[in-house]
């Protein structure tokens, strides 16, 4: 998420509080996310890439915790896999939602950088609105003040931030420094933080560095950080900005924290040093956690002769169980969310797979073909994206209906 900006706007809670008008004509957010939209992503794609590749283990994560204020939802919160596009969390996101059967009060919403939602190249492949739609909020205070106040489930942090998501491989598993979003929520509304690990996720993209320099220029275009490595490849073939190397994931439930239980003073009298002191301690737990996790489950990220064993088990879904097929059937799935606009009659969106199916689903959606045309490749998905956007807003933005 966007910790730096919602840190300078937390600054001023101070001297200017949110008011519950505000707030009550903020709720609907609360409307923006459809669990049928994540059942289907689950049943049509997330059966596929999840289950066959990347193979997800939830531990601790049988039953999410009671809330210990029925007001306020407890707040996730875990470290960033550095370098890569967010498939940890689209696959952890997906995974919670599918266990507890899409159940809005047994599950979680996150809180996600207003530039994920805002680029359609930080879409997964260009699905217009599919973060909000998928239970995402845009990391402003006001949204995570609004969401304090959510009465079903949970909400999730990623509270490294943007820098988390490119602090490079040889960083890896060394949680960078938090901002105080969270904890000072956690203090003002007296609501517990439950931090979890994800563990193998680093090796999705694995050797990736990051430059200063170049994440600058990047920034320049609206992108966080450009990846020095394997990954560079995407400024050459676009299907290579989503690739993934098939890491066995691990999310595994931390240390549960009261961070306003360590100190007497309410949270108004707080002083920023006694709140980064605060942060500092949670830090330093989740760190304890997240090293723990590393030594139990960090020890074989691929797990290979595994992979390869449910890759032949599975072999009704190859080739797209691979990412570089991946562009056919999200974007199959984005036609028939839209086009035939299953996200209004709620049917069953059904994806065939097999060899035999490539050229129809290519046919079905001609712009596929850009992701394998070397730099040319992205201009053409740029202003296809741009253009497809811009249509769908002027059609009434039919995926970030409620």
């Amino acid at each position: 998420m966007h910790e730096k900006e919602l840190s300078k706007n937390l600054a001023v809670t101070k001297r200017k509080a949110i008011s519950l008008e505000e707030i009550e004509g903020n709720k609907s957010i609360y409307d923006d996310f459809d669990p049928n939209f994540v059942r289907q992503v689950n049943n049509s794609i997330l059966n596929i890439i999840s289950e066959t590749y990347f193979r997800p283990v939830f531990i601790g994560f049988d039953e999410l915790p009671e809330r210990n204020d029925p007001d306020h939802p407890i707040i996730l919160a875990s470290n960033h896999s550095g370098m890569s596009f967010p498939w940890d969390a689209m696959i952890f996101g997906c995974g919670m939602q599918k266990h507890f059967d899409y159940a809005e009060d047994k599950t979680f919403r996150a809180i996600i950088a207003p530039g994920l939602s805002g680029i359609p190249a930080m879409h997964p492949f260009y699905m217009k609105g599919a973060w909000k739609v998928a239970g995402g909020v845009d990391a402003t205070f006001l949204n995570f003040e609004t969401m304090m106040h959510y009465p079903k489930g949970h909400l999730l942090i990623y509270p490294e931030g943007v820098p988390g998501i490119g602090k490079g491989f040889n960083n890896r598993y060394k949680l960078q420094r938090f901002a105080t979003s969270f904890v000072k929520m956690s203090l003002k509304h007296k609501t517990d933080i439950l931090p979890y690990a994800t563990v193998n996720a680093e090796y999705t993209i694995p050797y990736v560095y990051s430059n200063d320099w170049v994440n600058k220029q990047f920034n320049k275009i609206g992108v966080p950080f450009m990846s020095l490595g394997i990954p560079t490849l995407a400024l050459i073939f676009p299907f290579a900005f989503y690739m993934a190397f098939p890491a066995k994931m691990h999310f595994i439930k931390g240390t549960r924290l009261s961070p306003y239980k360590w100190t007497d003073k309410p949270y108004e009298a707080l002083t920023d040093e006694e709140i980064n002191a605060i942060r500092d301690k949670i830090k330093d737990s989740m760190q304890d956690d997240l090293n723990n996790a590393v030594e139990q489950y960090g020890k074989a990220p691929y797990q290979i002769k595994e992979f390869f064993s449910v890759i032949w088990k599975n072999r009704k879904y190859f080739p797209y169980n691979l990412p570089i097929f991946w562009p056919f059937i999200f974007h199959e799935f984005d036609r028939q969310w839209i086009k035939e606009r299953k996200y209004k009659t709620q049917e069953t969106i059904e994806i065939k797979t097999g060899w035999g199916t490539m050229l129809r689903l290519l046919f079905r959606n001609p712009i596929t073909i850009f992701y394998f045309i070397p730099i040319i490749g992205w201009f053409f998905l740029i202003f296809m994206g741009n253009r497809k956007w811009k249509k769908l807003d002027e059609l009434g933005k039919p995926l970030d209906e409620s």
